[in-house]
């Protein structure tokens, strides 16, 4: 083989399972199956905006945190503490929420990163 050749025959063998270049040379001369691996770009493009998503999602639940704690500082003032009160039950649904979608994130990407 000449190096473009070879380097044709590397580029084939690297989307196939095979880790070396005799057994890919082998399965093909005793015509046995060769599993190649497919990426889908759409799925690609999906899991760079949904990993978008957990980064935000992450920010926004930090921001709040921060929020929150700077709160308790106030909390001598008696409005403060109802306010309080209502965005503290508001911080644990988001993080609840925040949890579980990044939970569904985290399985739908080790899903397709299985295909």
């Amino acid at each position: 083989m000449n190096e473009e050749e070879f380097a044709i025959f590397q580029k084939l063998r690297n989307r196939s399972t095979e880790k070396t270049n005799s057994n890919y040379l082998r399965k093909l001369a005793l015509r046995e199956p060769v599993i190649v691996l497919h990426r889908n770009q759409s799925i690609d493009e999906l899991t760079s905006s949904i990993i978008s998503l957990k980064k935000e999602l992450n920010f926004i639940g930090h921001n709040l945190n921060q929020a929150i704690h700077k709160l308790h500082t106030l909390d001598r003032i008696p409005e403060f503490r109802t306010w309080l009160h209502s965005y503290e039950q508001l911080r644990k649904e988001l993080s609840s929420q925040t949890t579980s979608t990044l939970t569904q994130v985290h399985q739908i990407i080790a899903q397709w990163s299985k295909e």
